[in-house]
């Protein structure tokens, strides 16, 4: 997995910060310069935090524990939904609910729900009139919208990654209770402390978030085929004795 050359993560202005005003003063060692009234981030910073931040995501996906990809913001929703089922891990792009993690067990049972409606649609067999479908219909199309990402999520993930901190601060402050190792793009205007790896970086635009998510997802998938292939050389090794 090679990380993005310094020019790529500059075409995709992940060097952008926010207005001066608006600034996190914790994002100070983040921040290069300032030019015209915007911050900008130093991409030698970004590029030492992404590597520090797939290393660990690596041996997460390695260790066979589930994270959870978490991007609520339009222009990060598809490129976040896209980057975790890619990986099979579980993903949260519409919107946050509260307790989400920290209440885990009721959103099992909406899960729950959903799954048993869509066995109930699926039955051909079932009786129910045209008029209850449709009301069915729309009550699975509403939990899948919101719960959809994680209905295969059996247990708390791991691990989180984020895409704008400031905007997730309830993922954040949930993930922080239950001690799930969060990592994060973290623009100039949010406190890089609030998670275990920050990623200095444009969080507001596609270009930006695509680079540094990809990254990431292909560093959890080299973690997930090193777990197959130690898996295959174990299995191996086993039927040789």
């Amino acid at each position: 997995m090679q990380k993005p050359t310094y020019k790529e993560l500059l075409d995709a202005g992940v060097h952008f910060g926010h207005m001066k005003k608006k600034w996190n003063p914790k994002m100070l060692s983040y921040i290069f310069m300032e030019q015209k009234g915007i911050h900008i981030i130093d991409l030698n910073r970004t590029l030492e935090c992404m590597e520090d931040a797939g290393k660990a995501l690596k041996a997460i996906a390695r260790s066979g524990k589930k994270i959870l990809f978490v991007a609520t913001k339009k222009q990060s929703r598809e490129i976040i939904s896209e980057a975790a089922k890619s990986v099979n891990m579980p993903y949260v792009t519409e919107r946050w609910l509260g307790g989400m993690m920290t209440n885990f067990a009721t959103i099992r049972k909406s899960v729950k729900k959903m799954q048993s409606i869509e066995k109930m649609l699926s039955d051909e067999g079932t009786n129910i009139t045209k008029k209850e479908r449709l009301m069915l219909s729309r009550k699975k199309d509403k939990l899948e919208k919101v719960i959809g990402g994680i209905s295969q999520l059996n247990r708390i993930p791991s691990a989180m990654f984020l895409v704008d901190i400031h905007h997730e601060h309830i993922a954040v402050a949930e993930a922080k209770k239950l001690g799930i190792k969060t990592f994060a793009m973290v623009d100039t205007n949010s406190d890089p402390t609030k998670v275990d790896f920050a990623i200095p970086a444009n969080d507001d635009a596609s270009k930006s978030i695509a680079i540094v998510t990809q990254y990431i997802v292909e560093c959890v998938k080299a973690g997930l085929d090193e777990r197959k292939s130690n898996k295959s050389q174990k299995e191996a090794a086993a039927k040789k004795k």
